[in-house]
């Protein structure tokens, strides 16, 4: 109780807290209830009892790394290091390993922050490492790459490193195509601002709503504009009372002046509107920014394998958009691409071992790579490219196949299928036969694991509920 709701440990002393136990438990004398000395003697050894745990668990593991650092508003400085790995019943875990302050935000000081937290955990295994775009980051890798190179299974290099990591991509992207509205978002977020200024405001706004008619659950909210998927909350719900804002413009003396003022001091006037109507389109493509981002950005599920869908939607709007007959949403979209193809061009400048984490999704495979390279830059180039992805995953897997030896005979399709199977149902049986029947004929000229693969069916690709790493 005391962990979980962050309480203090003198919380058990209270005369409420030992009254309400004790009415729980009439048996229970007062002495017995720990003392704030016992309570804090107990969470350490839950804290110490369930590290050992968590060493146990890391033990042998190759572990993907994230670091955040900040500076607190008291001018400190703060690095947080977490660990990703999946463990051997396939499982996803997510666990911070360090929590500190640091003197600086330097790469070198980074780098042995991480070093020093990895060595005390007794990680060898490092796969991947994502940090953010800081240029001080490329020496913590570089740092990194000097102090690892002996540990067994360490991997950091460009090759392998996702440094520009695809929701931070997106961000320059949506940065690009805000520059478009720039007048038109500083107008609403100032109308936002007036509203959100003090409760009297709120309430003239309220009474303007149901002057209007109109009944909403969706609340003001004012961004940060640093933060585009802040200013992408504002501008959806702002766009909705558009007509109000409107009708605030041309009764509301408080609202009149408070820009008349604004513009006095050569600020910008109140929202128009023109500028409701550019928020409301370009929300509507904010969207699919918004919805990728938070995919690529969840930690409780693997993301690697979904990438490509959202990278391929976002392509494709975006390039439908750059013929639009909507000038600002055609001079938006045009910037945009011109971002995109900066950081992934064709897809050629994309870490290849994303395009390894589709195939390895048993819906997609190959074929769905294929697909979406056809799709957007045609026959000729998709073939170029999914050859060298196939290329890399036939390196990769007699990479592994040379250090793993197997030492259990893999299962035929039908040998499975019929160890599986209800024998008592005689249409289940022939039903299983078949299966075994296609699985083999797919797998005829294979030659190992790999292709065969590749050349079965994908499998799940109906099912809503297809877990991953449960496959």
């Amino acid at each position: 109780m005391v962990i979980i709701d962050e309480l203090p440990f003198r919380y058990v002393e209270g005369y409420g807290f030992k009254k309400f136990v004790c009415t729980l438990q009439p048996k229970l004398r007062l002495k017995d209830i720990p003392s704030h000395q016992t309570m804090a003697r107990d969470v350490i050894d839950i804290y110490n009892s369930e590290r050992e745990k968590l060493r146990k668990s890391l033990k042998g593991c190759r572990v993907c790394l994230t670091t955040d650092t900040w500076t607190s508003i008291q001018n400190l400085n703060y690095m947080c290091l977490t660990c990703h790995f999946i463990d051997d019943a396939w499982k996803l875990h997510k666990r911070i390993l360090n929590f500190c302050q640091v003197e600086d935000h330097k790469g070198e000081t980074i780098g042995r922050k991480i070093e020093m937290s990895l060595r005390e955990w007794g990680i060898d295994g490092i796969f991947t490492l994502t940090v953010d775009n800081a240029s001080s980051n490329l020496t913590t890798i570089k740092f990194l790459q000097r102090v690892t190179k002996d540990w067994n299974g360490a991997v950091l290099g460009n090759e392998y490193m996702h440094m520009r990591c695809c929701a931070h991509i997106l961000n320059l992207i949506v940065g690009e195509g805000l520059k478009e509205i720039d007048a038109s978002v500083a107008k609403v977020r100032e109308a936002v601002r007036y509203v959100k200024s003090s409760p009297n405001r709120s309430q003239t706004f309220r009474s303007f709503m149901e002057r209007l008619g109109m009944k909403s659950k969706s609340l003001l909210s004012l961004d940060v504009p640093t933060r585009w998927n802040s200013t992408y909350i504002m501008l959806e719900t702002a766009e909705k009372f558009g007509k109000v804002f409107l009708r605030m413009d041309f009764e509301d003396d408080g609202y009149l002046s408070y820009f008349r003022t604004k513009e006095g001091s050569g600020g910008l006037g109140s929202p128009c509107m023109t500028d409701f109507q550019n928020c409301r389109a370009f929300v509507t493509f904010l969207r699919l920014f918004y919805n990728a981002t938070k995919k690529f950005s969840g930690s409780l599920y693997v993301t690697s394998n979904a990438f490509y869908d959202e990278i391929f939607v976002i392509q494709e709007s975006i390039s439908n958009l750059v013929k639009s007959q909507n000038t600002l949403l055609k001079s938006t979209a045009t910037n945009m691409q011109t971002k995109f193809e900066k950081y992934w061009g064709e897809g050629e400048k994309i870490n290849p071992l994303l395009y390894v984490a589709v195939v390895f999704d048993s819906r997609k495979k190959l074929r769905f790579l294929k697909f979406s390279f056809s799709e957007i830059y045609g026959n000729v180039v998709a073939e170029v490219m999914v050859d060298k992805v196939k290329d890399l995953l036939f390196k990769l897997y007699n990479f592994y196949n040379s250090i793993h030896s197997p030492n259990v005979q893999d299962q035929s399709g039908s040998e499975r299928t019929e160890l599986e199977t209800d024998a008592s149902d005689p249409y289940v049986m022939v039903h299983s036969r078949y299966e075994g029947f296609l699985q083999v004929e797919q797998s005829v000229g294979c030659s190992n694991e790999l292709e065969r693969y590749l050349a079965e069916n994908c499998d799940g690709r109906k099912d809503a509920n297809f877990e991953i790493l449960e496959w």
